[in-house]
C-alpha cells in the first residue's frame, strides 16, 4: 500500500466512530519513506497512536563517516531526535478533541544517550513517534487526519531527516564532541583519574528545573596549575583542564561558592552532553555513583556490618532488612549496594548525608563510648575502601576538617573557581591534631553479593499480568507498589524509568533463578542490551526507551518493597 491508499482510506473514515481508525493499521510506502502504524489509540483521550518511519540511507544520505562507530552513531541519533521533535512541534496543533492533532516524540534533555526513538540500522534510519489521530468527540475527522498523515508528516521528514536539509557543521560538531567525550572517559584510568573538567566549562545551570547552562554572570571554569592536565583528543586536539586523581578528594569552600555545583556536574559527567551545554568536557568515570542518606527507604538483606554493627538486642547487620531505614542505615546500604553493583567511584555531598554516619569527633567518642555506638563513621572507612577495593571517593565537605587527615587531595572552591589547597590542609591537620580515635578495625569488611528471588517481584495488577506506569523521573508504579527513585539522582529522563521497569521484568523472567547473584544478573541484562539493543526488553517496538546503567537498575530493584533475597 502507498501514501495514496492511506489518504483514500482515511478520507473514507470521515464521520465514523473512532475505533474505525483501527482499519488503517499497516505499512504504507511514501516516495521517500515507509510509514508504519504500530499501535492505534482506542479514543482521542487515550495515549496517542504509535508510528514508525523508515528511510533508506540512499534517500537520507547521511555520510557513513558520521555514524562509523558507537559514539558517533548515538550522537547522530540524538541529533535526529532533536531535529524531528522540533519539526513536530512546528506542525503539531489541536485538530479536534483530546490529543487530536498532536505529533510528538520522547522529551529529552541536554544529554546524549542511546534511545529507541531513533536508530540507525545498516540500510535505513528508523524513527518512532506518536500521533493523536483527529476526532471531534469520538467521531473521526478524516480530512484533518489525511492532511496530518499525508502532508504534514512528509514535510517533517523533509525538514528533519534528510542530510541536505540539515546543518552539516552542527552535525559534525555533535558527533565529534561525543566521540571526544567518550575518548576522555575511556582514558581516565590511564591517567589515574576519576574525573576531568575542561578549562572554560560552564558548570552552573539556569535553575533547579532548567538544566541549560547559566547564560548570565557564569564564570568559566579554570583548573589550578598543580592539578591541570593536557589531553590530546581525536577531533578537538589538545585541551587542558582539572584532572581529579583516584583516591580521596575533598571539595571544600564557603557556602554558595560552587562546591555542590562542581559535584553535580561531575555526577552527570557519566553522560555525554550536546555542544553548547557548557559541560561537554566534564567527564566522569562511568561507574561513579552519587550516595546520600534516604530516610524511609526499604532495605532487604544487605550486609551493612562494615559500617553498622552491634545493634541493641543483639540484632545482626549481616543481613539487614527494614521497611523504614534511618539516615545512617540508608546511607550505609546505599554504599554497599553501589559496591555490590560494581561502582569504583562514590560521590558524596555533606548536604544530603547523615551527620552521624559521616563523622564522630573526639568529644562525642568520649561521651558515648564505642561499645554503645553501633555506627562506624565514614571517615574511618573511606581510606579502607580505596586500599582494599580500589574505590575512590569525591566528598563535598564544608563542615568538618577531620577529613583532612584521610584526604589525598583537597580542592577549595572560591567564587566558582577551584584551588589546590592540599598542602595547606595537611599542614593544618598536623598543627591541629584532632585526637579522635579510629574505629572499625583495619579492614573495610566484606561485600556480600545477594541473590534476589524472582517470585518476590510481581508486576501484575488485577487481571493484568504487567501494569507499569512511570511518573516523571523519580517514581514507577510497578504492579501494586510504587518504586520511589527520588534519591537516585543520576536518573535524568523518564525513558530511563520506562526501560528500567521493563528490565526488571526481563531480569525476573530470564535470570532470577534462585542461584544467580545480583551482580551477575546485572552483567547479563546489560550484555543483552549491548548486543541486541533496548528492544530486547519488550515484545513490541518502544519509542520511549532510554539507556540506563547497571547502577540505576540495581537501585530500582533494591527499592522494591516486595523484594526478597536468599538468606
Amino acid at each position: 500500500m502507498n501514501d495514496q491508499d492511506l489518504y483514500d482510506k482515511v478520507i473514507s473514515l470521515d464521520g465514523r466512530g473512532y475505533k474505525a481508525y483501527k482499519e488503517i493499521k499497516g505499512n504504507y510506502q511514501f516516495p521517500k519513506f515507509s510509514l508504519i502504524f504500530e499501535h492505534i489509540q482506542s479514543d482521542p483521550f487515550a495515549s496517542p497512536s504509535k508510528l514508525i518511519i523508515k528511510i533508506p540511507h540512499t534517500i537520507a544520505k547521511f555520510p557513513v563517516e558520521l555514524y562509523k562507530n558507537k559514539s558517533r552513531k548515538i550522537a547522530l541519533e540524538d541529533y535526529l531526535i532533536r531535529q524531528f521533535s522540533q519539526a513536530c512541534s512546528q506542525m503539531s496543533h489541536q485538530r479536534g478533541t483530546g490529543k487530536s492533532g498532536k505529533i510528538s516524540m520522547i522529551k529529552i534533555g541536554q544529554e546524549i544517550i542511546q534511545r529507541t526513538a531513533a536508530t540507525i540500522h545498516k540500510n535505513e534510519l528508523e524513527i518512532r513517534f506518536s500521533v493523536g489521530l483527529p476526532a471531534r468527540g469520538r467521531t473521526i475527522l478524516g480530512r484533518q487526519a489525511a492532511q496530518l498523515l499525508c502532508e504534514d508528516i512528509p514535510k517533517i521528514v523533509d525538514n528533519s531527516l534528510l542530510y541536505q536539509s540539515l546543518d552539516d557543521q552542527a552535525i559534525q560538531e555533535q558527533v565529534e564532541t561525543a566521540e571526544d567525550a567518550d575518548w576522555i572517559r575511556e582514558n581516565l584510568p590511564k591517567h589515574n583519574l576519576v574525573a576531568f573538567i575542561a578549562n572554560g566549562s560552564i558548570l552552573p545551570r539556569k535553575s533547579g528545573v532548567d538544566f541549560r547552562p547559566l547564560d548570565t554572570d557564569a564564570i568559566p571554569f579554570q583548573s589550578p596549575k598543580s592539578l591541570e592536565i593536557s589531553l590530546n583528543l581525536p577531533n578537538k586536539g589538545v585541551i587542558k583542564g582539572l584532572g581529579i586523581p583516584q583516591g580521596i578528594t575533598l571539595i571544600v569552600g564557603g557556602g554558595y561558592h560552587g562546591k555542590s555545583t562542581l559535584l553535580k556536574a561531575i555526577e552527570l559527567g557519566i553522560y555525554n552532553h550536546i555542544p553548547g551545554d557548557g559541560r561537554e568536557f566534564v567527564i566522569s568515570n562511568p561507574s561513579a555513583v552519587k550516595i546520600r542518606a534516604e530516610d524511609g527507604r526499604s532495605i532487604v538483606g544487605v550486609d551493612i556490618s562494615p559500617f553498622i554493627n552491634q545493634l541493641p538486642q543483639g540484632r545482626s547487620t549481616n543481613y539487614f532488612t527494614t521497611t523504614n531505614a534511618s539516615g545512617s542505615t540508608s546511607q550505609a546500604a546505599n554504599i554497599i549496594e553501589a559496591l555490590e553493583a560494581g561502582s569504583k567511584v562514590l560521590l558524596v555531598d555533606e548536604d544530603t548525608a547523615a551527620t552521624n554516619f559521616m563523622i564522630r569527633d573526639r568529644r562525642m567518642q568520649q561521651l558515648i563510648v564505642k561499645d554503645k555506638e553501633p555506627i562506624t563513621p565514614f571517615i574511618d572507612k573511606i581510606k579502607q575502601l580505596y586500599t582494599d577495593y580500589g574505590v575512590s571517593t569525591l566528598l563535598v565537605m564544608g563542615g568538618s576538617g577531620d577529613y583532612f587527615d584521610v584526604a589525598d587531595h583537597v580542592i577549595a572552591m572560591d567564587n566558582f573557581q577551584p584551588h589546590d589547597v592540599t598542602e595547606k590542609a595537611k599542614k593544618i591537620a598536623q598543627e591541629n591534631p584532632n585526637q579522635r580515635k579510629r574505629e572499625g578495625g583495619e579492614k573495610f569488611g566484606k561485600i556480600t553479593p545477594r541473590i534476589p528471588l524472582g517470585n518476590s517481584i510481581d508486576p501484575s495488577r488485577g487481571k493484568r499480568d504487567v501494569k507499569v506506569k512511570v511518573r516523571d523521573v523519580d517514581q514507577v508504579v510497578f504492579g501494586t507498589e510504587e518504586i520511589d527513585l527520588t534519591a537516585v539522582e543520576q536518573l535524568i529522563e523518564r525513558g530511563q524509568l520506562q526501560s528500567i521497569s521493563s528490565a526488571i521484568i526481563y531480569a525476573k523472567n530470564n535470570y532470577m533463578n534462585r542461584q544467580t547473584t545480583l551482580p551477575d544478573i546485572l552483567d547479563q541484562v546489560i550484555e543483552d542490551i549491548n548486543s541486541k539493543g533496548l528492544d530486547i526488553l519488550s515484545h513490541y517496538p518502544q519509542g520511549d526507551f532510554v539507556l540506563f546503567r547497571r547502577f540505576e537498575l540495581a537501585a530500582a530493584i533494591n527499592r522494591l518493597r516486595s523484594l526478597q533475597v536468599k538468606e
